[in-house]
């Protein structure tokens, strides 16, 4: 168990991990599945394993370039609950700000026709944002 703890915590030492994913990094090392359960219990109740605290992390780092249903998506992905993904979402901020901030990054010219506009519809559906949010900067752009 030493061993696995030491690794466990050195993982832990580089960033945040959420406990799907540790447990599967920890797996090959694990003598039982009941060794790796208990080492995750215990490095939650200690606080040093969060899937709240991995949430937020990865939210306000990938927040700047995707919309909220990427965030979902990803977050769903590496094991966070529902619960832990809609408490760290507010921490991305106004959808609308971020999508227009994108959108100005790559494009920053007024689609001129029809064929443009929906170019940089896709775009911006494939990172992620609504399509209340995609309408508002478009709409916004043209300002």
């Amino acid at each position: 168990m030493p061993d696995l703890r030491t690794h466990a915590l050195r993982l832990l030492a580089r960033r945040d991990y959420s406990r799907a994913e540790l447990r599967t990094r920890l797996a090959p090392r694990a003598e039982s599945a009941e060794q790796l359960e208990s080492l995750l219990e215990n490095l939650e109740a200690s606080q040093l394993l969060s899937d709240h605290r991995y949430a937020r992390q990865r939210v306000v780092s990938r927040s700047p370039r995707l919309g909220n249903a990427r965030l979902r998506q990803e977050l769903k992905a590496s094991g966070v609950d529902e619960e832990a993904i809609a408490a760290a979402l507010p921490e991305a901020g106004d959808e609308v700000e971020r999508c227009r901030a994108v959108w100005s990054r790559k494009f920053g010219v007024v689609p001129g026709g029809a064929e443009e506009r929906a170019r940089q519809q896709r775009f911006l559906q494939y990172r992620g944002f609504s399509a209340d949010a995609i309408r508002r900067a478009l709409a916004g752009g043209e300002d």
